[in-house]
Order: structure tokens, then sequence, then C-alpha cells
């Protein structure tokens, strides 16, 4: 009995250690880590923005809305790369609450309560609801499945139903930084004396001759430096020498290939399936079973193009037939079959101009008018349509030429479809079209097509067996095992065959290792974990198994000298060569003399069209320092002085100066100007909130 109570009593332990085992397992290696709060850690803040820390439940729990939503869209989990872009979103998304949200109040912005039904039921339904919301059959936006889901909301659940709530916040959120942006791009300007620099950087020409001595004329060993003009140097100029967090690593890389074996079962597979599909009635099943990619079926309306594959190899794919198998460039083996040719939705391309009349009534629209319209005359004249969008157009279009892509008539507003579709012949129409955006100049580039097809795609990818990737493990184990530092991993890896290579100035936030994606695993590791001269576990990665070790770590600020060392070198050795040509050339009055100097080295060279807007000169490079320079010359037969470029000394003479002519009307450039600060805006904006919010980010610790 006693012996029984005693394995009683032991076997009561062992579950519960059992039991503790298994919840470690289940939760992951976190609970232990650095971070842990079991074991009391404190490091739960994954960044500060505008001074406020936020905490990685904040932080996490965003994520999980995201995610949620990217599961109820797309009906499946995302893979670790959309998880990355989740993780983005949800970040940007706290930047927006905790900067921008302060900026929308303090300017009165809001989305009204029509604004947004506009949005989600109205005639601007957003994007994303409209890729959310597509029939399979046609590919079009399919506006009754929207009246259904919304009519369904009334008897939904309460989570369905904050679900959709908190689906319109983003909506909402998304619009207002759009007003955001744009209320600053609509804020660009650029007055006449900066629309005249621009039309003298483009216009005026200067006829010059130059002399380029290269650095390379005086040896390195010429030139003395001391550590003491070294550090005066990095002192003076540490600004362009700061360092960021970042780790230095070598690793060693066990390349997972298939094996001869893996191939020949894949292609066995490969030949079954696609006899399989050639007899079977139901492509789209068949597909949906057995392809190994996720949308598998598809629709091809107008303007889509067929896969590259099929495409390269048959130039007119018949109803019904089988093509295949090919070999792929991304390691797979591609069927396909055209189950279906049909007359679909109607779809046409076209470019547009808008220029806007929101809030605009009497003279002040008519003004636009007249604007358009002397635009469309402008076009006609030069052809040049694209060259007219990005200049005068006012959506997000501009960037592109105007170009809308393939659309639908259900895609746009009444006015502008009516007028598209109804078009006899491509090219620019003659009349001014009107919406309630504004007035619209279009050019139509593909009249309405209306043959699609419907594509079934039978692909299996070409990969290792589950007993090619244990050998190629059990290699890596054996490696990582008996390398107990970074001279071990350095003499096993020469002694086995093994190629080091190295990941120096990885930075916190970094995926890949050199050309080696999905390597977030390793980074972390180096940045949470290791130590230097310590030799990590086995990393599994999508194509290979890692091991690495960790060389060096840096933190973020002023670079010392050991860091930077060989970078200064550079640049104090460059400024005294440049010292020592100019004292050279000194006294010589022509650029032929200056030549004799360095005979075999030096060149002569001439550019008769050389513009105030180029940074470079032919023949010599990068030189925007000497350009100015010759820009500011009064007379012909005039020279610069000799001028310090990044790979040499340049002198030039002025042969003749053609001034940029003038004109009576200098919108054009204005306008120009005023563009191009407008579509860089949001990204401005952007950069500056970081920079005003003190975003300091510590995801890396975690993610």
């Amino acid at each position: 009995m006693a012996l029984i109570k005693e394995i009683r009593q032991r076997t009561g332990l062992a579950i519960g250690v059992i039991a503790v085992g298994l919840i470690l397992f289940l939760v992951g290696g976190d609970l232990l880590g650095p971070n842990s709060m079991l074991l009391g850690g404190q490091d739960t803040v994954v960044g500060e923005i505008n001074g406020e820390e936020i905490s990685y439940e904040e932080y996490v729990n965003r994520v999980e809305q995201i995610k949620q939503n990217y599961q109820r869209n797309t009906g499946r989990n995302p893979s670790e790369n959309q998880l990355y872009s989740i993780r983005e979103q949800a970040w940007q998304a706290l930047m927006v609450e905790k900067v921008f949200t302060e900026q929308y109040q303090e300017l009165g912005m809001i989305i009204s309560d029509a604004e947004l039904v506009d949005m989600v039921q109205g005639k601007n339904i957003v994007a994303e609801l409209r890729q959310q919301l597509t029939n399979p059959e046609t590919g079009e936006f399919d506006r009754q499945q929207l009246i259904a889901f919304l009519q369904s909301l009334e008897n939904a659940s309460p989570q369905q139903r904050a679900a959709w709530a908190q689906q319109e916040k983003v909506f909402a959120d998304s619009r207002l930084r759009i007003k955001y942006d744009n209320l600053l791009a609509s804020s660009s300007f650029a007055n006449s004396e900066e629309a005249k620099l621009q039309h003298k950087m483009e216009n005026a020409v200067a006829d010059v001759q130059h002399l380029f001595v290269p650095y390379y004329v005086i040896s390195d060993s010429a030139v003395n430096i001391s550590d003491s003009e070294l550090k005066a140097y990095l002192k003076e100029h540490s600004d362009r020498f700061e360092v960021s967090n970042a780790r230095d690593i070598d690793y060693v890389q066990f390349n997972l290939h298939p094996s001869g074996e893996d191939t020949a079962a894949v292609v066995q597979d490969m030949n079954r399936l696609v006899a399989d599909l050639k007899s079977t009635n139901n492509d789209s099943l068949f597909v949906l079973r057995n392809s190994q990619i996720s949308t598998p079926f598809r629709t091809y309306r107008p303007g889509d193009m067929l896969p590259n594959t099929l495409s390269s190899n048959v130039e007119f794919p018949e109803e019904g037939k089988v093509y295949g198998p090919y070999i792929t460039d991304r390691s797979s083996y591609v069927a396909y079959k055209v189950t279906d040719r049909f007359d679909g939705t109607p779809r046409m391309r076209a470019s547009h101009i808008l220029l806007s009349t929101e809030g605009m009534e009497g003279a002040e629209k008519e003004a636009v008018k007249q604007q358009a319209q002397d635009i469309l005359n402008e076009i006609k004249e030069t052809g040049n349509f694209a060259a007219a969008a990005q200049q005068y157009g006012q959506d997000g279009t501009a960037r592109r030429g105007g170009d809308l892509g393939w659309f639908a008539k259900a895609d746009f507003v009444e006015e502008f479809a009516d007028a598209t579709f109804a078009a006899k012949s491509t090219g620019l129409m003659d009349e001014i079209v009107e919406t309630e955006y504004g007035y619209h100049i279009i050019k139509v580039t593909e009249l309405p097509q209306t043959s699609s097809v419907k594509l079934a795609t039978l692909e299996l990818q070409l990969g290792p067996s589950e007993e090619t990737r244990n050998e190629v493990f059990r290699n890596a184990d054996y490696f990582a095992a008996n390398s107990g530092n970074s001279q071990e991993f350095k003499d096993n890896a020469e002694e086995d065959g093994y190629r080091v290579m190295s990941a120096n100035g990885l930075s916190p936030n970094a995926r890949n290792l050199n050309n080696l994606s999905g390597a977030r695993q390793v980074v972390r590791w180096a940045f949470a974990e290791a130590s230097v001269g310590e030799v990590s576990e086995v990393f599994e990665l999508d194509n290979a198994y890692v091991v690495a070790t960790l060389k060096s770590k840096t933190k973020e600020g002023d670079a010392s000298l050991d860091q930077v060392r060989s970078q200064v070198l550079a640049e104090v050795r460059k400024e005294k060569k440049a010292a020592k040509i100019k004292e050279n050339l000194e006294g010589k009055e022509s650029l032929e003399a200056m030549k004799e100097v360095y005979p075999e080295f030096a060149s002569l060279g001439s550019t008769p069209d050389l513009k105030l807007n180029s940074n470079t000169i032919p023949g010599v490079g990068f030189a925007p320092k000497a350009i100015g320079a010759i820009f500011g010359l009064q007379e012909p037969g005039e020279m610069t002085p000799p001028i310090q470029e990044e790979t040499g000394v340049i002198v030039a003479k002025l042969n003749s100066m053609t001034p940029a002519p003038e004109i009576a009307d200098y919108t054009r450039y204005q306008n120009q100007l005023e563009n191009t600060s407008s579509q860089r805006a949001a990204y401005m904006i952007m950069m500056a909130v970081e920079e005003l919010a003190d975003v300091k980010d510590y995801r890396y610790k975690f993610f």
C-alpha cells in the first residue's frame, strides 16, 4: 500500500510538471523571454508617440482588430508577409490616432453621417468595400451583395454589428487622413519669382569648356593624415556620421533544394492531375481541391492579362482544352484549362484631367470651365495629354498621366460614364464633361470590350520533401551544436566547406538577410537575445535553414571614430588631395596650361548645352557645385576657380551664355512647381509628423 501511495504522489507531481510544460509549449517562448511578465519583466512598451508610451497590450489589440477584418474579408488567415503589413497598418493607425486626431479637431474636420452613408452605400463607395463585394462570376462590384449585407445587420449579433461599426470607423479615419493630406497639398504654392527661376533653370544654356583632375592623380601614400585630423573632421561633420541601432552578423545558409526524387514525385503527381483535369466536368472544384495557389479559378476580363506562362506558349487558348504542364520561374509546374469564353460586362480604358469645382458657384465655376477649355485647346495643339495631366490634373491620376485604367460603366458617376461609353473611337474627346466633381478633359485609350475568359489553373510547387528537409536540418543542427562561439563557427564552416556570409548594419525592423527573405526571427534574435560572439540555434526560413553568430552591436547616436574610420578617412583624404591639386593649378591662366600639370590623367572636355537644372557634366559626372559656379560667371572667357567635387577637381571656362528667353506668362512653371510639391505632400507630412511627434519604435523587441 505504501508503494501505491508513493506512486500516486509521484504521479500527481508528474502530471503537474507535464501540465506546466504543455502551457509553456502552447503559449510560446515569449513567456520566459526577456520581456516576460511572468518572471517580473517590465519591458512592455512597444514605442512612444508624441510623448505617450504605447503598451504591448494596446498595440496587440489594434493588430488583432485589423487581423480580424482581414480574416472576415478574405476568409483566410494572413501569411507572415501579410501579418507584417497588418502590424504596420496598426502602427500607422496609432500614429494617426495619437497625432493626427488632434490636428483634425483643431481644424474642425469631420466625416458627416451623410458622407459616411455615401461611402458605404451611395455613389462613392470606398474601394475597400468594392473589392470585398465582388461577384465571382463577373469580377465586378455587386451592389446587391452590399444591400443584402446591410439589411442583414438588423438581425445580426452584437459582435457582428460591433465589427461593422469598427469597419466604418476605419473608413472614416482613412477619409479624414485623405482630407487632411489634400488640404495641405492644396496649400502648396509657388510665387512668380520661383516660377521665373524654374523657367531659367530649364531654359538657360551655357556653352562651356571644363578641365577635370581626378583625385587618383595623387597617391594615397602622398597624403599624411593623423588621428587628430580625423577626429577634428568627425567633430565638425558629426551630423553626417550618425549611426543607428544596428547589428552585424555572420551566418551559414543551408539551402532547401528539392532532390531528384522530389522532382520526379511532383512530375508524376502533375501528370496524373492533368489527365484528371482533362476529363473532369467541374473544373473550378477540381483546381480548388488540387492546386497549390490561392486563386486557382479566375475570370479574366477586358484589360486583364492572361498568365504569362500561358500566353507565351499558346496564342489563342481554346475553350475546353488543357495546356501544359509548364515549369514556371516560381519553381512550380502549372497547367491551364479554359473553362468558358463569354461576353461579360463591357469595360473600357480612358485617361482624364479633372479640374475640381467642389464648393464653387457662379463666376468662380465658370472660370474653371474656361481654364478646362484652354487646356483642351492646348492638348489639341501639342498632342501631349499625359504631360498636361501631370501639370494640371487635380486628383490622384495626375501623377500617372491621368490614366484611369480599365473600368465598367457602373464604376463612375453617370455623366462621366455616359460620355466615355458613347465614344465611337479612341483619342481626345472634343467636349468637356461636367460632373459633380468638376470638369473633365477625357482621352479614350481603349473602346468598350466584352470578351472574358474563365481559367482554371492547376499548379504544384516543386519543393523539398520532408525527407530532404530532415537531412538538411540534421546538417545545420550538427553545425550549430558544435559551434560554441564565433571562432568555432568560422573554423567549423571552413572545415566543412560552408560559405560564411555577412549581414552588416541590420536595422531593428529588417526582415531579410541580404537576398534571403523571411528572416525576421534571425534579426529579432540578434537584437533581443544574443550577446556578441554567441552562436544561434537553427532557424527555419522559407527556403533554407540558417545558423548565425553575432559579430557586433551598434547603439544609436553619434558615431565613434572607430565605427566610421574608413568613411572619415576617405573624406579627409579627398580634401587634402583637392588642396594639393588646387595649389598645383594656381597661377595657370588657361585650361590647357592646367592640363599640362597632370598630362596623363587630367581631361579637357566641352559641353555646349549645359543647363542649370542639371546636376552632372558629361564626361565628368556628378558636379552640382561646379554647375552652380558656371552659371554665376558673367562674361565669355571667364573661368571658375578650381572646385572640389565628389571624384575630383573641376575648372570651367564660359564660352557663351544663352539666357532663358523672357515670356509673358510663367503660369506653366508655377503649376509645375505646385504639382510637384502637392504630390509629395502626403509623404512629407508623414515624415514631419514622425519627427515632431518624436516617434520611437521598439516593436523589434517583440515581433
